[in-house]
């Protein structure tokens, strides 16, 4: 058994703090495993310092800036010091706690990578935690009993680039790095699906999240959508409005389905002889496509104790029932197909007066 701590670190640690993604990251080819493994560790380092609310905004910044720069080759052993003492010690998970207190071992894998890999990471991370600063700059203190709301739909669409739609250029640029010859078409066709790729993620995770996310103060759903129905911020507060705001909720519901689209064309870009690839891309859609069902049926979706979230045998299920259709391009064409046209039937359905 390997014990140095890149294997730690890329193995057990990483297993235990990623939870889903990792059997995602098990099937892909052996080259693209590490900078991925890494950038997901870093990024979720930076992460945990931006969400530990015990911690006021402000330092939460600092501490998510200073790790950005030692990403991008600023070493600042006090800065990682500070990590450890300030927002270790607030984690309630006791594998969260060991990442922050391993960062200079994670940092020291990263010149270890090829240099077009540790560019990307760079990259990535830079990308991502400019997300994460978003979040911070643009939200109240989680405790301040205050609202805020994005104005409009472009502002959306930039944090879901910032926070989702980047991975999908990330994941892409690896896949031309280390398999070469496998995606044949253009990489400015490949990268800009990548993007549409991430933002479907990142949109369902906003609509599934959005009652938590109301009651620390976030509102992801545009001031100028809600307010074409007669809505505010706070009156989502009221999980009796969840009817009300559907109308909302089947709008960005129809976006989502549009990037959705989208993932399954580039899962389809890649050649059905790369099964790991492709079973990397197609489990993340059926997950999400189930969780958008969930939204659409959900008639309380914006009460915190009813999230529409897919459950853990639900997963493994959806894992069974890819493996027959991975490799056909028929099958998996008319499985996604059948289930988009039946939430736009349910949508439509269901918006009707």
């Amino acid at each position: 058994m390997n014990n140095s701590p890149r294997a730690v670190l890329l193995g057990p640690l990483l297993k235990s703090v990623s939870r889903s993604f990792y059997l995602t990251l098990r099937i892909l080819p052996t080259g693209m495993r590490d900078p991925i493994g890494l950038a997901y560790l870093l990024a979720r380092a930076a992460d945990t310092i931006a969400d530990t609310s015990l911690i006021s905004p402000q330092r939460r910044l600092e501490l998510l800036l200073s790790l950005r720069a030692q990403v991008n080759g600023a070493p600042d052993d006090g800065a990682l010091a500070r990590i450890a003492g300030e927002v270790a010690g607030q984690q309630a998970q006791p594998d969260e706690r060991a990442l922050l207190e391993r960062l200079s071992a994670a940092l020291a894998i990263l010149p270890q990578l090829s240099e077009q890999d540790q560019a990307a990471v760079r990259d990535i991370v830079t990308t991502l935690t400019t997300g994460m600063e978003f979040d911070l700059r643009t939200f109240p203190d989680e405790t301040s009993g205050t609202i805020v709301a994005l104005k409009e739909f472009g502002e959306l669409d930039r944090y879901t680039y910032l926070v989702a739609g980047c991975v999908g250029e990330f994941w892409t640029k690896m896949t031309y790095a280390h398999m070469p010859g496998t995606l044949k078409a253009a990489p400015d066709t490949m990268l800009a699906l990548g993007v549409r790729f991430g933002k479907a993620l990142q949109m369902t995770n906003v609509l599934r999240d959005c009652a938590r996310d109301l009651r620390i103060g976030r509102c992801y759903l545009p001031e100028s959508m809600l307010a074409r129905h007669g809505l505010t911020p706070q009156d989502l507060l009221q999980p009796e409005v969840s009817g009300r705001a559907r109308p909302v909720l089947f709008e960005l519901l129809r976006v989502s389905l549009a990037l959705y689209r989208d993932a399954i064309d580039y899962t389809l870009a890649i050649p059905s002889s790369a099964i790991r690839l492709r079973l990397a891309c197609l489990w993340p859609i059926m997950i999400g496509l189930d969780t958008l069902g969930l939204l659409a049926r959900n008639d309380a979706w914006l009460d915190p104790e009813r999230i529409s979230k897919i459950r853990r045998n639900d997963v493994y299920r959806i894992m069974a029932a890819s493996l027959p259709m991975v490799a056909s391009n028929g099958l998996l064409r008319g499985w996604t197909s059948r289930r988009i046209r039946t939430m736009e039937t349910e949508i439509s359905a269901a918006a009707r007066p």
